[in-house]
């Protein structure tokens, strides 16, 4: 009991499924959206465009063409993911797009890069923030970064078990106090310098001419490219909209619309005007300081305040960037377990994570992503530069794949409206995140390219056994099914009502009608004669997907139904007295022990009966893969003095 109170004060008290209102309650709406996931891409602009004016090296005039580049690329990105948000409206955004577009094998590897993505997304944001932190304090500090990363994704922990609107709202003035300061800062720092601004391109376009007379065209264009690609973490983010659709406030499509447009604005804004602010104060790397704090610090020191007031005004700036990063990390909390939980619901990974705590949140994917970026973290020391790498290219092996299937998407379904036009669109979309991605691996495998393509490789080839192991336990329980198929009904017509004094046994039964007569039938030989009545049981989980969608609930509610109908059927054209009970809830252990006290109180003599899978080779993984329901429910009933029998089913 204490410990229970305890889970209830950190995360929060349970909330029920079934309410129609709570699922509404918990929806965001495209501003709370853009927060929650928008601060994604919104907060790259505090590394991926230091990440490419580095590349640069001392020719930072180049830096123009970025500036340009980097806004154009946000809008064709974003709008070519608003076809995916049309065309996939429940979410499952570049998994969905691949799965169904492309094919379930590119699917998968889409989806390996997106679960990479939101786990480098946590990583890397707690990481840029903690550094633009300690850009605020003496070097002295510096080696205790990475504990202080660790302490931040404990925190973002707690805040996503409690549920995701209540993260957002937490972190909600620190998101708007960042775009506030830097929106101004920005527009400031052009202005104050726009007697630049008419010299600036031909200028940019001279030493451009000049580099091309040393090096060469095709050299000034690979520096481009490089630097181009490096900032590929600038474009991260877009994606997390059409991943979770199915979070967002109806009308979902709109909603996912508006959400996409306050993301690319804000993030081509940001992130160009950067770009152009690092030109215009010559920005030059420092010690210990991001590129953003040594620019903002000269644009502050020109206001001309007292040396005093100008630090607090570039701690608060500074501040506001490391709070956005870490909302920016929300964003891994969120688009991570929804990509688990749409590959789940194809079994390339455990069905687990497709449930839903009492907070209804998906805790299995919370908790997985959080151990992921930590262990990240402590291999790579908190390095945002080696970060950046394994960031940008699972970020655009997803963008490439997701893009390539809207191109053949449009080039099979040319009777629609306007599909050349959204056709040109994608094509554009695929080419640049093609070449960025070719770029990035060849150039950067060695620092850290590899590692993604191992890394990425390796979550596939597990999940390719997870799914040949589902495969072969579905085949397995159809043939069950099969055998019990042709079960014949009897000749009566008439339902019979249990009676309450009567020896009872009770069925736990789950969606294979298989394996509710494969129980029903074992009690019959064993005990003949002996039960009078005949009590099926059907706890169902509302999960990630039952609760993903309106209507789905209902869905749910009529298969349970139906198959518990087909039980008492059987048993009254038998002349067997029978009723069924149907609960639902996020853990079907609570579900079904509540039910099954209940009845004992209605059905004193009653034993309670289910079938349990058992494998030739068991061992963790399998119990991995496969809930121990049967074994936790007969253990919860047993402590309650309730007898149960787990009756074995081979498979």
């Amino acid at each position: 009991m204490k410990s229970a109170k305890i889970r209830e004060i950190v995360l929060g008290k349970a909330l029920d499924p079934l309410k129609s209102e709570t699922r509404h309650s918990l929806a965001l709406v495209a501003f709370l959206a853009w927060v929650g996931l928008g601060a994604d891409g919104l907060s790259s602009s505090a590394y991926g465009p230091e990440e490419t004016f580095r590349a640069l090296g001392e020719h930072s005039h180049l830096g123009l063409y970025m500036a340009i580049a980097t806004a154009v690329t946000v809008f064709i990105i974003a709008l070519a993911y608003n076809q995916v948000i049309e065309l996939f409206p429940t979410g499952g955004g570049g998994y969905r797009v691949a799965s169904r577009l492309v094919g379930p094998h590119l699917g998968l590897i889409a989806g390996c890069a997106l679960i990479l993505d939101y786990v480098l997304t946590i990583a890397i944001s707690v990481a840029a923030g903690v550094e633009a932190m300690f850009s605020m304090l003496p070097l002295g500090f510096h080696p205790y970064k990475l504990w202080a990363e660790a302490f931040f994704i404990g925190l973002l922990i707690i805040l996503n078990l409690r549920g995701m609107k209540e993260a957002i709202r937490i972190l909600l003035p620190i998101f708007l106090g960042f775009v506030i300061t830097h929106f101004a800062l920005i527009v400031y720092g052009i202005f104050a310098h726009a007697s630049y601004l008419p010299d600036l391109v031909p200028v940019t376009l001279e030493e451009t001419r000049s580099l091309a007379g040393d090096i060469g065209w095709i050299s000034v264009a690979g520096m481009l490219l490089l630097a181009y690609s490096q900032g590929g973490g600038t474009y991260t983010g877009l994606e997390a909209v059409s991943n979770n659709v199915n979070i967002l406030a109806e009308p979902r499509v709109h909603t996912g619309k508006m959400t996409m447009v306050y993301m690319a604005l804000s993030l081509a804004f940001t992130a160009s005007g950067i770009i152009l602010l690092y030109l215009l104060w010559d920005a030059k790397p420092v010690e210990g300081q991001t590129l953003n704090a040594t620019t903002f610090k000269a644009i502050i020191e020109s206001f001309g305040l007292s040396p005093w007031t100008s630090n607090v005004m570039l701690i608060v700036v500074l501040a506001f960037e490391a709070g956005l990063l870490f909302v920016a990390a929300n964003t891994g909390f969120l688009g991570g377990p929804s990509v688990l939980s749409n590959m789940a619901a194809d079994s390339w990974v455990p069905h687990k994570f497709r449930y839903l705590s009492t907070r209804l949140v998906t805790q299995n994917g919370i908790l997985v992503m959080g151990i992921a970026a930590l262990a990240i973290l402590f291999w790579t020391g908190g390095k945002v530069t080696v970060l950046v790498v394994l960031y940008s290219v699972s970020v655009f092996l997803t963008f490439a794949i997701s893009l390539f299937g809207l191109v053949v998407y449009w080039l099979t379904h040319k009777e629609q409206k306007y599909w050349l036009r959204r056709l040109l669109l994608s094509l554009t979309g695929f080419v640049i995140c093609a070449a960025i991605l070719a770029i990035l691996i060849v150039e950067k495998f060695a620092q850290g390219g590899w590692a993604a393509a191992l890394i990425i490789g390796a979550i596939a080839a597990l999940c390719l056994y997870i799914r040949n192991h589902y495969r072969a336990t579905k085949d397995a329980i159809h043939s069950v099914d099969q055998v019990f198929a042709n079960q014949p009904f009897g000749a009566n017509t008439q339902p019979i009502d249990p009676d309450p004094d009567a020896q009872t046994a009770v069925f736990i039964v789950g969606s294979s009608r298989g394996g509710g007569l494969h129980a029903l039938l074992w009690v019959q030989r064993m005990f003949p004669g002996h039960f009078k009545n005949f009590i099926f049981v059907n706890a169902r989980t509302v999960d990630s997907h039952a609760y993903g969608g309106e209507g789905a609930m209902e869905q749910m509610r009529a298969e349970a139904n139906a198959t518990l109908k087909y039980f008492v059927d059987f048993c009254h054209s038998h002349g067997m007295a029978s009723s069924a009970y149907l609960g639902f809830g996020t853990d079907v252990v609570d579900e079904v022990t509540k039910l099954c006290e209940t009845i004992s109180q209605e059905y004193p003599n009653a034993i309670f009966f289910t079938s349990k899978l058992v494998f030739e080779q068991d061992n963790w993984f399998t119990r991995l893969l496969h809930n121990q329901a049967a074994l936790a429910i007969q253990r919860r009933l047993h402590f309650e003095s309730l007898q149960m029998v787990i009756l074995p089913m081979k498979v």
